[in-house]
C-alpha cells in the first residue's frame, strides 16, 4: 500500500491492508508530516523486530460529518492505532467508552487505541509540547511563569499540562473573551486552577514578570498574512517563545521576538514527541524521537525547496 497517498472514506470501505495499519485523519490532512514520522521510525523498529515490517502508517481525509461511520470502519478494519487533527479531536470524545484522565480534563483526543471493547482514547499533545519546550528551548514548565496564547483545543492541551508541571503561573490571552470564558469554565475544576489569570486588557500585559514561557496555541502564523497574536514589545529578552505552527519553520511571531533577543522555537518538536508518544502507545516499544524528527525536518526542507 502506498503510505505517501491520501486516502479517503470510499478507500477505507474497501480497504484491505493484511498487515498493521495506523493512520491519521484530518480535514484538511493532505500536507500531514506524521506519515512521514511514522514510518521512519517503524523501519528503525523492523531492524530489530521483523513482526514491524508489516506494520505502515497512513493518512486519510474525512469529512467531520462522516467520522462516526469512519471510527467504526477504521475499527472493523482493525486498525491498530488512530491519531486524529482539527476538526475531529473534540468530536471524536462522544463515540468513545474510554478516555485517558488528561483527555477527558483537555476535552479532546489525538490518539485512538484499538481494544477489544472498542478504541481508548488518548490525548499527547500536552506531553509532546512540554518535551518540545524542554528539548528545543532547554526551559522547563515546572516552577515557570507561562503566557498562553489562544483558546481552542491546542490551548486546553497547554493549560492541562502546565497545571500538571505545576507551572508557578498561567496567563491566557485570547480575542474573544467568551470563549476564554467558556474554556476557564470548563478547567474551574482542576487541581492548581487557582494559578490561572486571564488577561483582560493590555494593562494585565503591561504587568507580565521579567521572564516566562510564551505558547502561541492559536493557529495565527500558518499564513503569511495573519496578524500577530501578540504584541511582543510586552515581553521582555529574557522570555522564551514557543510556537506550536511548525509550518513556515520561522513563523512571524518568532522572527519578531527574536528580534527582541527572545529564544525562538517553532513546533516541529512538539509534533515529534506527540507522535512519539503515540506510537509508544501502540506498540509498548520506546521510540526514538530524533528519528522522527530528523524525517519531519527533511520533509519541511523539501516542501521549502520545491
Amino acid at each position: 500500500m502506498d503510505t505517501e497517498k491520501t486516502y479517503t472514506l470510499a478507500d477505507l470501505k474497501v480497504w484491505d491492508y493484511s498487515g498493521t495499519a495506523l493512520a491519521v485523519i484530518g480535514q484538511p490532512i493532505k500536507h500531514s508530516l506524521s506519515p512521514i514520522m511514522h514510518n521512519a521510525a517503524i523501519e528503525q523498529l523492523a531492524q530489530s523486530d521483523p513482526k514491524y515490517k508489516e506494520w505502515a502508517y497512513f493518512r486519510f481525509e474525512i469529512d467531520p460529518k462522516d467520522l462516526p461511520d469512519a471510527l467504526e470502519l477504521f475499527y472493523q478494519k482493525r486498525f491498530l492505532g488512530l491519531n486524529l487533527t482539527v476538526p475531529h479531536k473534540v468530536m471524536a470524545i462522544d463515540f468513545l467508552k474510554v478516555i485517558s484522565d488528561s483527555s477527558r480534563a483537555i476535552g479532546a483526543v489525538n490518539t485512538l487505541k484499538w481494544t477489544a471493547s472498542g478504541y481508548e482514547g488518548f490525548n499527547t499533545d500536552g506531553y509532546g509540547m512540554s518535551k518540545g519546550i524542554e528539548q528545543e528551548l532547554g526551559k522547563s514548565l515546572n516552577g515557570s511563569d507561562v503566557l498562553i496564547l489562544g483558546a481552542g483545543g491546542a490551548a486546553r492541551a497547554a493549560v492541562v499540562e502546565c497545571l500538571s508541571q505545576n507551572a508557578a503561573s498561567i496567563r491566557i490571552l485570547n480575542r474573544s473573551k467568551d470563549r476564554l470564558d467558556a474554556m476557564l469554565s470548563s478547567l474551574s475544576d482542576l487541581k492548581g486552577f487557582e494559578c490561572i489569570l486571564p488577561i483582560q486588557a493590555k494593562e494585565d500585559l503591561s504587568n507580565l514578570p521579567e521572564t516566562g514561557i510564551c505558547i502561541n496555541a492559536t493557529s495565527l502564523g500558518l499564513n503569511e498574512k495573519d496578524p500577530l497574536p501578540l504584541d511582543v514589545t510586552f515581553l521582555t529578552p529574557q522570555w522564551s517563545v514557543y510556537d506550536m505552527v511548525y509550518n513556515p519553520q520561522e513563523t512571524q511571531l518568532c522572527i519578531e521576538a527574536e528580534k527582541l533577543g527572545c529564544a525562538v522555537k517553532t513546533g516541529l518538536g512538539m509534533l515529534v514527541h506527540q507522535g512519539a508518544k503515540a506510537l509508544e502507545i501502540w506498540t509498548e516499544q520506546t521510540i526514538d524521537a530524533q528519528i522522527m524528527h530528523n524525517a519531519g525536518e527533511k520533509a519541511l526542507n523539501n516542501q521549502v525547496n520545491q
